[in-house]
């Protein structure tokens, strides 16, 4: 099964029903979890993927180093386990621990034939269709026609890549609708674990300046992947503790 453009923008992350309220964690912990992450945690694909067609990223809930932690391995496949959320608060932080032990060596965000992410960490936010460019509005019309999921418009995807400079800002090589930012990278920091926090809002303001108007818009999904379907290799890595708050 060959990537297409517009399959990559419409499965990287999708929106879903609201799930938080006001007196809960907007995200289920993974401390709460057995060995299968729960719903409203669900592992989303490419439009129209099958086991079959092209396997799809594995996602557990392990212990490791004395913490609940999400394990995530790709093989020569592509997969993101998505949490819908409903979040209209003026501010949003995204904190979380992660750490790669197997990189991908070949990876290359820049090209179609390099995209591949050892592990990512992703934020869908609910721009109006109709600020969406018209070419890329008209593939996303058309992949929601091909998927049950309802499909965001715009995400935000923090990467550990193996090559690329921390800081590196750059749009995903399929489509514009996905914009990354490298947070690590290289060899000198496998099998640690890191922690991040991000104003996901002011990283939104930043990426999508070209399009948002200064606004920005709900989150509606947070997501946890890894992609290793392009390179036809194997990484494995691991995500504790992601809270969103204000």
């Amino acid at each position: 099964m060959v990537r297409h453009p517009l399959l990559t923008a419409l499965a990287l992350l999708a929106c879903a029903a609201p799930h938080a309220q006001a007196a809960e964690p907007a995200l289920t912990p993974f401390k709460e979890m057995a060995a299968d992450p729960p719903a409203p945690w669900h592992v989303v694909g490419l439009p129209g993927q099958t086991p079959q067609s092209k396997p799809f990223t594995e996602f557990a809930v392990v212990e490791i180093d004395g913490r609940k932690a999400l394990r995530v391995e790709a093989k020569q496949s592509f997969g993101n386990l998505v949490h819908p959320v409903t979040w209209t608060a003026p501010t949003a932080k995204l904190s979380w621990q992660w750490r790669v032990d197997d990189p991908l060596p070949n990876a290359d965000l820049r090209t179609k034939q390099g995209d591949d992410t050892a592990l990512k960490v992703c934020v869908s936010f609910a721009m109006p269709l109709d600020q969406v460019p018209f070419l890329e509005r008209q593939l996303l019309k058309v992949g929601q026609s091909k998927t049950s999921e309802p499909l965001a418009t715009s995400n935000v995807c923090y990467v550990w890549d193996n090559n690329l400079a921390v800081g590196t800002e750059l749009d995903n090589a399929f489509s514009r609708r996905t914009r990354y930012i490298v947070l690590e990278t290289g060899t000198a920091n496998l099998k640690q674990w890191k922690s991040e926090k991000r104003d996901v809002n002011a990283d939104f303001k930043k990426l999508f300046a070209d399009e948002n108007q200064g606004k920005v818009y709900p989150v509606t999904g947070v997501g946890i992947g890894a992609d290793a379907d392009n390179t036809k290799a194997r990484s494995l890595g691991y995500v504790a503790n992601i809270t969103l708050e204000p």
